[in-house]
């Protein structure tokens, strides 16, 4: 009971983080970089599949039920966002990098696994933003212009978070204690 405690807390926390990613935005060519995916990153390596996507999962919900935690605010609504699909896509991507880094990994594994991470987000992101740019708001959008605007322009802020999720990983996974190593092993 104390350590789903511990996890919940922790999962809380970098649902929080997550929130406050959104708002954290650094001009990094073309577009603005936000920080949700860094936070969705260490809470996949460092609460494990289960707990990392359940922190990604509270922070949609939570925007979607009111609170203004998403760039652009928040509600139902928000659905009709090109960039709401990148949201849902926060929570498989957290899963699978969590999954990829069960037990104690080691920094090549955690780079990949924050790597097909990222690869999951798109995988995600792009469709749905296809489909509400194009069948929702009428724009006749090709696919190859939809994935320059959604997710060519921010792959080199993606390399900055991935890099700074591995510089941080062992000594945050360290400090955590034992709980989220294990917790990633029982997921």
């Amino acid at each position: 009971m104390r350590t789903n405690t511990r996890m919940l807390i922790l999962a809380a926390l970098f649902s929080a983080l997550t929130a406050i990613g959104a708002f954290l935005k650094f001009p990094l060519g073309a577009m603005p970089v936000t920080l949700q995916f860094l936070f969705t990153a260490m809470a996949g390596v460092l609460l494990g599949a289960r707990w990392g996507a359940l922190s990604q999962a509270a922070y949609v919900v939570l925007g979607l039920v009111g609170l203004p935690i998403f760039t652009m605010g928040g509600g139902l609504g928000y659905v009709f966002q090109p960039s709401f699909g990148f949201l849902l896509g926060l929570i498989p991507s957290a899963w699978v990098m969590g999954k990829l880094t069960e037990g104690e990994a080691k920094l090549p594994r955690v780079v990949l696994a924050c790597l097909v991470g990222v690869g999951v987000l798109y995988l995600v992101g792009l469709p749905y933003m296809y489909l509400i740019l194009n069948v929702y708001l009428g724009k006749g959008l090709s696919a190859w212009t939809v994935a320059q605007i959604g997710m060519l322009v921010y792959l080199p802020g993606e390399a900055l978070k991935i890099a700074a999720t591995a510089a941080v990983y062992r000594p945050l996974r360290k400090a955590l204690g034992p709980t989220a190593g294990t917790a990633a092993a029982t997921n």
